[in-house]
């Protein structure tokens, strides 16, 4: 999987505003072919230099765009078609290994789409092998092997995997405590690596504040519209014009979409702050530090392990537990 960020090519104003909606909650780079982009070009750099690409538009228009450039399923971006009123969000390539479904299902969440999965193990509700190794941060060393592997648990046979190393928890973000430090309550001691999530959070609450903008100027436009419409049709009533009443529920119409788009977006955004709360460790008493487990670089938290210690006056301890962060009594 690349480690570019997500390119979106709508081909209308339409398929634009949607791609616009999912950029600021998911991150990347907007282009549209209505201001001149060519789809060969932009898919030949985008293949290269992106980690994933979403073409809102048809998904037959995605296909044949991708045809020339696919290589093998461990270096191919992820890429995902989303019709341009987004109710489909449909993986078209590398699903697993390059993350496709779960950006199809990321895209679903964002717009209210549907995410169409096809792969095989996705839907006879079986374990996914590559997609397990992607999560965990591993390399698959032969991906022919892949669908050997995903035929036996299909087929409901057991595999089993021998690794020279441990494998599972997230690897650390950063330790800001020492043995012998005095902390207070809700000092945060150490936090797992945020994957990102500070970033995503501003953007996410950039968007939130372009669509509270936009709002608050389509109301401003509907007044305006509305009044003049009255207006015109009060200084002659056989003009042919839709009535005000009339236009004002179109204008509300499109109101009401942007609050929809805004209340997912907000939705969104206090996952991620929860998510990232989820990966912060705080004291949960005042005290000093006895104990801070010494880590490596590139270490990963050991589920049930005692990580960070505070002890108060009267002996009373405070626990830190990896990999979640469970507060132990």
């Amino acid at each position: 999987m690349k480690s570019g960020s997500i390119a979106y090519l709508a081909f209308t104003e339409q398929g634009r505003a949607l791609a616009l909606r999912l950029c600021a909650a998911l991150g990347g780079e907007v282009s549209c072919t209505r201001d001149g982009v060519s789809l060969g070009d932009w898919t030949a750099r985008a293949f290269t230099a992106s980690r994933a690409l979403v073409y809102v538009g048809a998904a037959g228009i995605a296909v044949r765009a991708i045809a020339p450039h696919l290589e093998d399923k461990a270096r191919d971006p992820a890429v995902v078609a989303v019709d341009a009123c987004g109710r489909y969000a449909i993986p078209l390539l590398s699903g697993h290994l390059g993350g496709a479904n779960a950006l199809a299902g990321e895209i679903a969440r964002v717009c209210g789409a549907e995410a169409v999965i096809t792969t095989a193990t996705d839907r006879s509700g079986v374990f996914a092998f590559d997609e397990w190794a992607r999560v965990q941060g591993l390399a698959v060393a032969d991906p022919r092997r892949i669908k050997a592997v995903s035929a036996k648990l299909l087929a409901g046979e057991t595999v089993r995997v021998r690794s020279a190393f441990p494998i599972g928890g997230e690897y650390y973000g950063g330790v800001y405590v020492q043995k012998g430090d005095i902390v207070h309550k809700r000092d945060l001691l150490a936090e797992l690596d945020t994957q990102g999530l500070d970033e995503r959070i501003s953007t996410a609450e950039a968007g939130i504040a372009s669509r509270e903008m936009e709002i608050r100027h389509l109301a401003e436009r509907r007044d305006l519209e509305v009044a003049n419409r009255r207006s015109l049709l009060a200084a002659d009533a056989s003009a042919s014009q839709e009535s005000a009443e009339d236009l004002a529920v179109r204008w509300d119409t499109r109101i009401r979409a942007a609050k929809e788009s805004l209340a997912v977006a907000q939705e969104r955004l206090e996952e991620l702050r929860a998510s990232l709360a989820q990966r912060r460790l705080y004291a949960g008493i005042d005290g000093a530090v006895t104990y801070v487990r010494t880590i490596s670089d590139g270490a990963r938290s050991v589920e049930g392990e005692a990580f960070v210690r505070v002890a108060d006056a009267s002996n009373s301890v405070f626990f830190g537990q990896t990999e979640n962060w469970e507060l132990l009594p």
